[in-house]
């Protein structure tokens, strides 16, 4: 919490959490005032709401330096948006300090823009299976291919997200767990 500067940390339930969450998401504060910080869950910890979204015209940049600090500190970050409306979805990953990979999918003429590294094992193997080419270049990829992809991707985060470590669709109770979740404010005006 403090190296991503969260502070009044306050003991909370994942389910009034995320009423929380949702609450500053839909308050016309831009869902940037409050996360939540899960307790451990089978080694990971989560912390949910709009401030860490990966593809945020706003915030993507201060999401991209973040998870590179988390990721020098603790070996791996990783940063996720889910539109579970159909919105899109997107992954930023980041490991020993550097990021390895950044992909949107929201339908937005410039999420290409956001793409960075190459792709990672998953998004091959889901390329794969659509009989599409593993090494693409968007330039040279046909329009019929370029299409399938996107919405192939439209949903792929909590994929990617349960590929690489754990996806918060993916907890049960018998998910191991570790300490208190909280809800915390994130810094006031904060863009870093």
């Amino acid at each position: 919490m403090a190296l991503m500067g969260l502070t009044d940390a306050v003991p909370v339930s994942f389910s009034g959490a995320e009423e929380a969450v949702d609450e500053d998401s839909h308050n016309g504060a831009g869902g940037l005032g409050r996360v939540y910080v899960s307790p451990e869950l089978d080694g990971w910890t989560l912390v949910i709401g709009r401030w860490c979204d990966p593809c945020s015209r706003e915030r993507s940049d201060a999401v991209l330096r973040m998870c590179e600090e988390l990721s020098a500190h603790y070996g791996k970050a990783q940063a996720y948006y889910y539109g579970a409306q159909g919105d899109g979805s997107a992954w930023l990953v980041a490991e020993r300090g550097a990021v390895v990979r950044r992909y949107c999918e929201t339908g937005a003429g410039e999420d290409h823009y956001l793409t960075l590294g190459e792709p990672l094992p998953y998004e091959r193997s889901r390329r794969e299976a659509l009989g599409l080419a593993t090494n693409w270049d968007a330039a040279t990829e046909t329009e019929e291919d370029e299409e399938a992809w996107a919405l192939e991707t439209m949903d792929m985060a909590p994929e990617i997200a349960a590929d690489l470590g754990t996806s918060s669709r993916d907890l049960t109770a018998r998910t191991p767990l570790s300490g208190t979740g909280v809800l915390a404010r994130t810094p006031p005006g904060e863009t870093r």
